[in-house]
């Protein structure tokens, strides 16, 4: 898959996002990419944790990185409210370093954590790097099933293309894998619900919660792992 074939598309809140022809899906919902991106993961996500748990210090683990906007709008949040950000992504395909600079996403967040993300992508592809002295950032470039890492995490969103173009994401194999990553007491959001995802979740230990879905959507699943 190569960045070459992908086109930019302007959504109905005017933030952009980019098509993937080779899965056939957008990265983000055609009815407004940014709010998609507050409401489903930063604030069902992250908030809806940090409102239940007094930390100072956060770890997120997110399925399909993409273009990073889920990542910039945690990390500025974070850096706003000195708030310690352990940000880990897995992308199978990561995008380039210029197509994730013609997303005009530098407009929502501060231009000085806009400009160490830019600066630091390629690095993050490779090793764990800091942004700005409260933000860590590495991005696996591997598919869901090969990562591996010792860390548990507090959040975990898993922004994944739908399972109509990529079922192998959604089935009961790839969300264990995932979930044995989130802490006991830890939040899983996604945008999806439905009947086999919810027994899945419940199945291994967690308690669900159908919550009000983001633009154009009724309903989104969120998760907390039981202690």
């Amino acid at each position: 898959m190569t960045n070459d074939t992908m086109t930019f598309v302007l959504t109905v809140d005017g933030s952009r996002t980019i098509y993937n022809p080779a899965v056939g899906e957008n990265y983000h919902s055609r009815n407004g990419a940014l709010q998609e991106s507050q409401h489903v993961f930063l604030n069902s996500g992250l908030r809806y944790f940090l409102e239940g748990n007094d930390v100072e210090s956060v770890s997120i683990l997110e399925v399909g990185f993409g273009t990073g906007l889920n990542f910039l709008l945690s990390a500025d949040f974070c850096t706003m409210r000195e708030i310690k950000l352990d940000y880990v992504g897995i992308e199978a395909y990561p995008l380039s370093n210029e197509m994730i600079g013609q997303t005009g996403y530098e407009q929502y967040v501060a231009p000085g954590l806009w400009g160490s993300f830019i600066g630091t992508y390629r690095a993050a592809l490779q090793q764990t790097v800091g942004l700005n002295g409260r933000v860590d950032l590495h991005v696996a470039p591997l598919p869901l099933m090969k990562f591996q890492s010792d860390k548990q995490f507090d959040v975990i969103y898993f922004d994944a293309f739908a399972s109509a173009n990529q079922p192998e994401m959604w089935n009961e194999e790839a969300i264990r894998h995932t979930v044995k990553h989130l802490k006991p007491g830890g939040v899983f959001v996604t945008y999806a619900i439905t009947g086999n995802l919810k027994r899945m979740l419940k199945a291994l230990g967690c308690k669900i919660e159908k919550v009000p879905g983001a633009l154009g959507k009724r309903e989104m699943l969120r998760a907390t792992k039981n202690h």
